[in-house]
This record gives C-alpha cells, structure tokens and sequence, in this order.
C-alpha cells in the first residue's frame, strides 16, 4: 500500500480532519499517553529556518517516542544538488517519514512522488497546511465548534491565507480574505474553494468589510520570508490593513485574534490587539506541537483507533 502523505489540507477528507483534531485535542488535554511512534524516527529537512516548526516537530516525535533527525541544507546533499528524488529514495530506507520546510511547493510533490513513507508538508511559499490545523484547533478549543463561525484574514494573500482557504473549503466555514490589489490569494485555489465549497469564500479590498461580524481574525507579515527586499513596497500596499483596535471593534464581541508568528508590532497588527485579551496567539502556536502529533500518529504509526 503506497504511503499516505500530508502536503496539503484537501489530502484528507473532512471525516478524517476532525479525527485528527479530535486526537489532538485529546493530546493538549494529556488524556492520550501512548507512545505510538516507539522505534520510529522522522528526518525533518529545513531548507528554510524555523522556530514553531522545528521545536513542535522535533518534540512532538520524542513525546510520541521516537527520535528527530534535523537536516539543513548544510546537513544533507539537497546543499549540494543531490535531486530531490535521489534524496527521498534514500530517507525512505532509514527513516519511517520525512517532514520538510522548503520553497516550491513541487519540490514537496517530487519529494512525496519518490518517497515509500509519509512526507509532511512543514511549509512552502504556496501552503502552510499545518500552521492552519493549529489554527482550526484553536477556534474549535474557543468556541467549541467551527460550525457557525466565520473567519476574516486581514493581509497578504500567501500560504497561510491559502491554507485557510483550503480549511474553509474542507470544513464549510465562511471565509472573507481581505488584500490589496496584486496581493491577492493563488486563483486556482481559491477557484476549488468559490466553486466546490460549501460556504461562501471571498476576496475583497476593504479590511473592515472582511471584519464585520467575524468570530476569527487573522493575519500575517507582510513580508515573508525571503520577501525582506519588498518590505518598503509592500508596506505602501498594506496601509490601512493593521488589525487594531479600531478594526477588531468591527468584529463579534467574543472573536479572537490569530497570528501565525513572527509578528510585527506596528505592522499588520498593534501590540494592543496582539498582547490583549482577544488575542490565542499562544494557545495558537501551542497546538502546532498537538495538531502535528496528531498527524504523525495518523500517517506513521497508522494507529487506528487510537
């Protein structure tokens, strides 16, 4: 039987998702004990730098009882030019999954092509599959429930705005992306969302619009990594989409603030509103280390039931 990877939200069903956060959510309240990746090991290559995903992951396998092996472009042949093919071949005979945090989005394809184990998409520039589970997590640990609540993304549309709109269109939840012109989410995802789609997703230029009534509102940099040299540019496009105070008043009394981290007080949010007591931007970066478990005993132990 071929491997079961995680490159993007849609891989699994939505039956399958809300095991995964219920798992999850077993693992945040410690009710789950077992040590299902026992014996097991993940290599997880970073060819981008990392904070969130690199300290989840890595403690993540050794709290489920296996071991992580960190690879830098400096630790591995990928430096140096080695095809990705010829790399995954190669895990696949010493490791039991692969995680990596790269730049193109075909390069995780190519890598899950020619892999026998489970790759797990850690980041590219076009999705952030498991930043958003830990977001979806964190509505569902607010709220109870994702039915019902809309969500406003105030920002540049790129991979986190992307991977939401993947989760609005697996789970149905509403979904208003508010962009600048030219900064606007991948057309063709945001086409499967607007067409298959089981709630309205939509795309408009004025923040207090995609606010108004939302339960959830999230953001990002406006300058991610690798995009330093447009910041001056980008800070032009993104005046007047700070989540402040004065934006948030728009949304439902109990929403929440997300943010995926870094943050950049000042910029696409005020420290009132991050620091304040709307914001789970905690809780938020927390659940990448459950959500990631739960994804883990999923595709590697292949624990059912569990």
């Amino acid at each position: 039987m071929p491997p079961r990877h995680f490159l993007a939200i849609p891989d699994l069903s939505r039956a399958e998702l809300t095991a995964l956060l219920d798992l999850a959510e077993r693992m945040r309240r410690r009710v789950y004990d077992r040590k299902p990746l026992a014996g097991r090991s993940l290599a997880m290559i970073f060819m981008k730098s990392s904070t969130r995903t690199r300290v989840s992951f890595e403690v993540g396998v050794w709290q489920l009882g296996g071991h992580a092996l960190f690879l830098s472009p400096r630790d591995c042949q990928l430096g140096r030019g080695e095809p990705i093919a010829d790399t995954a071949r190669v895990l696949s005979r010493y490791v039991d999954g692969i995680m990596i945090r790269t730049f193109a989005q075909a390069d995780v394809e190519e890598l899950a092509r020619y892999a026998s184990v489970p790759v797990i998409n850690g980041l590219t520039d076009l999705l952030h599959p498991c930043q958003v589970l830990a977001d979806v997590l964190t509505v569902r640990q607010a709220f109870g429930t994702l039915e019902g609540k809309a969500v406003a993304w105030v920002g540049d549309g790129n991979n986190v705005a992307n991977s939401w709109i993947n989760a609005a269109f697996r789970f149905g939840f509403p979904l208003t992306l508010a962009c600048p012109d030219g900064y606007e989410p991948d057309p063709a995802i945001l086409a499967r969302a607007q067409r298959e789609g089981s709630a309205p997703v939509r795309v408009v230029r004025d923040p207090g619009e995609a606010v108004a009534g939302a339960h959830v509102v999230t953001t990002d940099v406006w300058a991610s990594m690798g995009q330093e040299s447009e910041q001056e540019r980008r800070a032009r496009a993104f005046a007047g989409y700070c989540v402040d105070r004065r934006l948030m008043t728009r949304a439902a009394p109990d929403a929440i603030f997300l943010h995926c981290l870094p943050a950049h007080r000042g910029e696409e949010v005020s420290a009132d509103v991050i620091d304040g007591p709307q914001s789970r931007v905690w809780d938020e970066a927390e659940n990448r280390l459950h959500v990631q478990k739960a994804l883990m005993t999923m595709l590697i132990a292949v624990e059912e039931n569990a």
